[in-house]
């Protein structure tokens, strides 16, 4: 048999909260019931998400998820930030639910993903559809690369926010001369990022002040030009 299709049914405390949730990322509702159990059906374009909801649960335990093939990450993230902006004022960067940005996993053989985490504690992993990105991201390079590549598969993959601050604390606490500078300003803008989801804006906002002190020149500049698109949102979120 072809063609068949495979639908993500996930736990929830409140399907409201689901459907207003992603609502806001572009989500209609195609299926609600309340009687006999509730539940509910979403779509945005080919994507479709069910949950269902079960009295007293506690997204914080929850252990759902599912994995999310596009063709363009970059694009449907951006959707989805639009999406945040409008109806938060900035994109959800802490608590639940939150978002995570596009960035290269070395444990998906570079392709590049992102996460949603949503009010029932769902991780819907978005990633690139390696059928449209044959050549992944090179390895990183650098121990500062190297450091963040770590970061990012323990916080953004396994969600271990805790232990992904410590690896770059400890990659930041021992500054090199040789280290690339635009990779110094990606390891303290994701620092920054890892900061508010521990909600801790102190360090939040040190990071992001040690991000104006560093020197670069004009190609660097544009090379970092997506960071500090990215720090622009976490400023934002300080406030």
């Amino acid at each position: 048999m072809t063609n068949e299709v495979t639908v993500p049914l996930l736990p929830c405390a409140s399907i409201d909260d689901i459907e207003t949730f992603y609502g806001v990322l572009g989500f209609s509702t195609t299926y609600k019931q309340r009687k006999p159990n509730p539940c509910m059906g979403l779509q945005r374009e080919d994507l479709h998400l069910q949950f269902f909801e079960i009295a007293g649960f506690d997204p914080e335990q929850s252990y759902g998820s599912c994995l999310v093939l596009t063709s363009d990450i970059a694009e449907l993230h951006r959707a989805f930030a639009t999406g945040m902006r409008a109806a938060y004022g900035k994109v959800l960067v802490s608590g639940m639910p939150r978002m995570t940005r596009p960035r290269a996993r070395k444990n998906s053989d570079g392709l590049g993903g992102f996460s949603v985490i949503d009010p029932g504690g769902n991780w819907i992993r978005v990633f690139q559809n390696p059928a449209t990105m044959p050549t992944p991201a090179p390895a990183p390079a650098g121990r500062l690369g190297k450091a963040l590549a770590n970061a990012v598969v323990l916080a953004d993959s396994k969600g271990d926010v805790g232990q992904a601050a410590r690896i770059l604390d400890s990659a930041l606490a021992r500054p090199q001369a040789d280290d690339d500078p635009v990779t110094h300003v990606e390891v303290l803008v994701y620092r920054a990022e890892l900061a508010m989801a521990l909600h801790d804006r102190e360090t939040a906002t040190e990071m992001l002040a040690r991000v104006e002190h560093i020197a670069l020149d004009p190609d660097e500049t544009g090379r970092a030009a997506p960071t500090f698109e990215i720090a622009a949102d976490l400023a934002v979120a300080l406030r």
